[in-house]
């Protein structure tokens, strides 16, 4: 477990997860909620979901 998070924190392994989770989940935010977004009907739980939209792709390339 403690090499997965030594691997998992370092730099380039950060910088490419984090560039996975910008692509994906912008792609995964729109087709969800790009109605809402685009109408300003967002209330805190659909915020909450879009964040979560993008963490989990974040862990995957992770």
């Amino acid at each position: 477990m403690k090499l997965f998070f030594e691997a998992a924190l370092e730099r380039g392994t950060v910088a490419a997860s984090a560039k996975i989770a910008l692509l994906v989940g912008s792609i995964l935010a729109l087709i969800n909620y790009g109605d809402r977004i685009l109408y300003r009907d967002m209330h805190a739980v659909d915020w909450f979901k879009l964040a979560v939209t993008y963490c989990v792709p974040y862990c995957v390339a992770t």
